[in-house]
């Protein structure tokens, strides 16, 4: 694994734009990063990353069957008493779910470690799926990399495929969102083209004009039934709201199940299951006697998002710490896993499951060892033979 540096792509900027990628700046400042690359072997990818990302999602489908009859453990993830059944009933339909990113920390050396899963609403998929790719066939017709360099990227064929297999198209799939969020609303849109590949008739809708019709069934500002919707919206806000008195399963994507799996809650429950598994962080409740051994730690809110309100621990101590809109609910200690360096910068890698396979990369990099909202996506090669 090596960070290397290339020139700029000549109009990458129009591309994104006529892509539907105006998020590649936000807030002012640069998100996607042209200019430089991280490069794996084969081998890194398929021994450190795919297989393990494989074995990490069947630890955690596990878990989840472990504990949704267990009421203190579903308490102890943070989900709300009266929204238990609900959570429990989706697991036991076998409501289909569709994709997650686990955040790994890997040198090209080792094992790589699980930092989370981010298991129900992750971002940054359009930018790994497609503009990635887009880089790497710009970069072989340049003569920039050669014609063997190739990419740990199934991404857009296997969400169309889980489309067409997952969901039945004898619906309308709504796909809900914060539509004036620009990187919320590009998500969204290249999900929708993925699942119109795949057959289905797709809207978009504004997460806050969802309404309830006299049966208490969802709606969509024609007066539509929803009955299925692709929603990027946390589980725990969804909880919160005044329509939750509404929430059945079978109807939103990512499923009510994987509830379980979209907190830092499960990675103690992870590690209480599976004590010293290379892929696994020592990682315990705050509070547990046990997390005052860890020499050097990162403290996390259990539903923290982009990095919000992490603080690095060393001797117990704080070094590091993020701002931000979070930190109320629980803690977590995880043990510390440095992240790969190079040139300033720090890389967490994305490991992309869709369905139950494994099936691409992205990375993104900071300055700093935590990474947040503006940390920059870097797209990633495979050095061929």
């Amino acid at each position: 694994m090596r960070r290397i540096t290339l020139p700029e792509r000549p109009g990458w900027r129009d591309q994104a734009r006529a892509a539907g990628f105006g998020f590649h700046e936000m807030y002012g400042e640069p998100y996607w990063v042209d200019d430089a690359a991280y490069a794996f072997t084969l081998e890194q990818i398929e021994r450190d990353i795919e297989a393990p990302s494989e074995e990490l999602h069947e630890m955690a489908l596990a878990l989840v069957g472990d504990v949704v009859d267990d009421e203190q453990a579903l308490e102890r993830l943070c989900i709300p008493r009266d929204r238990l059944d609900l959570v429990r009933d989706s697991w036991k339909r076998g409501d289909p779910h569709l994709y997650g990113r686990f955040d790994l920390a890997y040198d090209g050396t080792g094992p790589a470690k699980l930092l989370e899963y981010n298991a129900d609403t992750p971002t940054s998929i359009f930018e790994a799926a497609y503009f990635q790719h887009n880089w790497l066939v710009d970069r072989i017709e340049a003569g920039q990399l050669p014609d063997t360099a190739d990419q740990f990227n199934f991404l857009q064929e296997s969400l169309i495929e889980a489309f067409a297999t997952a969901f039945a198209s004898d619906r309308i799939f709504h796909f809900a969102c914060w539509t004036q969020n620009e990187e919320d609303r590009g998500t969204a849109v290249y999900l929708m083209d993925c699942a119109v590949q795949a057959g289905h008739h797709t809207e978009l809708i504004d997460i806050r004009d969802i309404g309830v019709d006299p049966q208490g069934r969802f709606t969509d500002t024609a007066d539509r039934t929803i009955d299925r919707c692709f929603k990027l919206y946390p589980w725990e806000d969804m909880f919160r709201e005044p329509f939750a008195a509404h929430l059945k399963p079978g109807v939103f994507i990512e499923p009510l199940w994987k509830a379980i799996l979209s907190n830092k809650a499960m990675l103690p429950l992870l590690w209480e299951k599976h004590p010293g598994h290379p892929n696994l962080l020592p990682a315990f409740f705050e509070g547990d006697p046990r997390s005052a051994d860890l020499a050097r730690a990162v403290s996390k809110p259990v539903f923290s998002r982009e990095g919000e309100n992490v603080t690095l621990l060393e001797g117990g101590k704080p070094v590091v710490e993020a701002g931000g809109d979070y930190g109320e609910e629980r803690r977590i200690v995880q043990d510390y896993a440095p992240l790969f360096a190079a040139d300033g910068q720090h890389a967490v890698l994305g490991s992309w499951m869709i369905g139950d396979r494994a099936a691409g990369l992205g990375l993104r990099e900071d300055t700093t060892r935590i990474t947040r909202n503006l940390s920059r996506f870097v797209p990633h090669f495979i050095e061929g033979s």
